[in-house]
């Protein structure tokens, strides 16, 4: 079961055990608009998990559905208390997903087996630095608007 909210001190705990790379049997719990932003996944700890449709293939179509039962790795993890992960399998994966580390994620490699740390939260500034680094739009968030990490990295 997905908790959606868990307190700091333990997000902070469960964060300790977790590793870049680690593979959690997972089900696929909800696809809220496939196609549109990605997969909530129950990996069984408190958190939810959450792979971003970045990672999955470009048509909904080909994204695994609610129930399905697969292995997941963690991706990403940062002050949100939710862990981004991107699919063990193959079928579930972008096509280009070789492309896309090495363009977005050069690092993956070695990342894999580190602890996952808490950067903070991604400031305005550095927002426009990735977005500028893919040829997106590098303006402000608006205001009201919560700058996040960029969505699978």
């Amino acid at each position: 079961m997905i908790r959606f909210v868990v307190t700091d001190a333990e997000w902070a705990r469960t964060r300790k055990g977790l590793r870049f790379g680690q593979v959690f049997e997972g089900t696929v719990v909800k696809v809220p608009w496939p196609g549109a932003i990605g997969i909530f996944v129950d990996i069984g700890l408190s958190v939810g998990g959450f792979v971003d449709v970045l990672l999955l293939p470009n048509e909904g179509e080909n994204w695994p559905a609610e129930g399905t039962v697969a292995d997941f790795e963690i991706w990403w993890a940062d002050s949100r208390q939710q862990i981004r992960l991107k699919p063990s399998n193959s079928l579930y994966l972008r096509t280009d997903f070789a492309d896309f580390v090495e363009r977005f994620r050069p690092s993956w490699p070695a990342d894999v087996g580190q602890p996952v740390r808490d950067s903070g939260p991604v400031t305005a500034e550095e927002l426009r630095a990735l977005l500028r680094s893919d040829g997106s739009s590098a303006s402000s968030p608006e205001p009201g608007e919560v700058a996040d990490a960029p969505s699978g990295t």
